[in-house]
């Protein structure tokens, strides 16, 4: 009895031992870190834009800033372990408020662009998780919309086929991304180089869109 007794508790006691060493050692193990930055990669993201123009002709005409959204994909092509090239397509929604005065009465004002954003960035990518990029992008106009708030009324006017709107747009954009395994959130900002506007007046001003952008993505 007593030998059987002596053999249970060495049992015991190895299976205890064993157990305490599997999970110190499941603890002390890290995992592997895999770096995906020379990964290939398709990607899907959206957010909010924050609006405004610059470059104004008439010091009278305050503009303000306008929310509005973005949705669009792109590309993230390694070129080596630090750098590749991300081409995207992304439908920017752009434009301003602001007030004006005309033949001595006061209006509110606010145009809402849409555009086709092809940017062509440059990707710096120092660690797995931050992604830096800039380089050119080209805008094409899709649609625009004003709307004229005054005392008496309110007019709302599509001004796609106005001759005054330039349709193709050059410009720049820079972010940055923080990348979470599939996950990013992306920022960037972006400036226009060419006018949008033909010409200038006191009621619709020669002008450059600029935009903040905030939003989330995906990659495959």
């Amino acid at each position: 009895m007593k030998n059987v007794l002596k053999k249970s508790v060495v049992a015991v006691a190895i299976m205890v031992t064993s157990f305490n060493f599997a999970q110190t050692t499941k603890t002390t193990t890290k995992p592997e870190i895999k770096d995906t930055r020379e990964n290939f990669k398709i990607g899907l993201k959206g957010g909010a834009n924050l609006s405004n123009i610059y470059d104004e002709q008439d010091q009278n005409y305050a503009a303000e800033k306008k929310y509005g959204f973005f949705a669009g994909a792109f590309l993230s092509i390694p070129l080596s372990k630090y750098f590749g090239i991300q081409p995207e397509v992304v439908y920017s929604q752009k434009g301003f408020k602001a007030n004006g005065n005309v033949l001595g009465v006061g209006y509110q004002f606010t145009r809402t662009s849409n555009y086709l954003d092809i940017p062509l960035l440059i990707q710096v990518k120092p660690t797995e998780c931050i992604t830096l990029v800039g380089g050119p992008q080209f805008s094409y106009l899709l649609e625009t919309k004003n709307e004229f708030n005054g005392s008496t009324n309110t007019i709302q006017e599509d001004g796609i086929n106005s001759q005054n709107y330039k349709k193709n747009i050059f410009g720049i954009a820079v972010g940055i991304d923080f990348n979470i395994d599939n996950f990013i959130i992306t920022t960037r900002g972006g400036w226009d180089v060419t006018k949008s506007d033909s010409n200038g007046n006191t009621t619709n001003p020669r002008y450059k869109n600029q935009v903040l952008q905030l939003g989330i993505g995906y990659t495959f």
